[in-house]
Parts: C-alpha cells; structure tokens; sequence
C-alpha cells in the first residue's frame, strides 16, 4: 500500500484479494464503503449522483462524474464550509485492474489545494490500509455492466 504525491496529485496504490467485480462495490455502495472509509455515506452511482460521506464531524461533498464498473468510478469531493476545498472541487479517480486472482486499485486525487494536499495523502495512506485489510466475501454482490 502506498500513498504518494506526484506533480501535485494523490497517488494511492493497494491490492485485493478479490477480482475488480467484488472490489468495485466498496467504492459505489454505501454499506461497503463505509467498512473502511468514513462512518456514513449515500451514494448514487451514476454519473451526476450524489457522493456524500461522513467522517464524524468532517464530510466529504460531491458527484459521481463516471461509473464503469468493475474498471473505473470517478467522483468530486470536497468539504462543505471550506473555502480552500468547497464540495466537488476536487476529483477523485479509481481504476481497478486485474491481477492474477486479485485486483490492483489505483486511487487518483486531483485538485487538492497545495496547503491540503500532505493531510489528504496521509488520509488516504490510512484509509487504504483499511480496504487492503477488507477480505471481500461472496456474499458481496458483483458489480455488473
């Protein structure tokens, strides 16, 4: 698992032991995502759908901008009351790739302030570590075309 800043962009990288069609849903379904970021979400996976989830007293703002499972889903984020990071002013991207009998996730945060960009990192450093623990079961539903 890494995490790392390159040309002012967040690069996180992880593996998971599940195909990208079990991963997929941990980032478009609200009771997954929130097993290892944030403590409540609502989520519309859909172009234009909303991304809200909720860390405590801090919350990520935003929308889906592209779903196409299982490879790639892409949303903006943001923090409601900020002036540096307003809701939706930065993007986030995940691209999912296949690797043997896992999955290579690679999570790309554009658009952080300069001043936020070390704290976003260290935040997804973490929350990545948490998915890379996750050890999807059958019982999550796959994603679909």
């Amino acid at each position: 698992m890494t995490a790392e800043i390159h040309n002012d962009v967040i690069v996180a990288t992880t593996r998971i032991k599940a195909p990208p069609d079990v991963v997929f849903p941990y980032f478009t379904d609200a009771a997954l995502i929130v097993e290892w970021i944030g403590e409540q979400a609502e989520l519309d996976p859909r172009p234009g759908g909303l991304f809200l989830l909720d860390f405590g007293t801090i919350a990520a703002r935003g929308t889906y901008t592209s779903v196409d499972p299982p490879h790639r889903v892409a949303f903006s984020w943001g923090i409601p009351g900020s002036e540096s990071l307003p809701p939706g002013g930065s993007t986030v991207e995940v691209v999912l790739t296949a690797d043997g009998d896992g999955t290579i996730v690679v999570l790309s945060h554009r658009g952080v302030p300069p001043g936020r960009i070390d704290e976003h990192r260290t935040g997804w450093q973490q929350q990545f570590g948490r998915l890379a623990g996750i050890e999807p079961s059958s019982r999550v539903r796959r994603a679909t075309a």
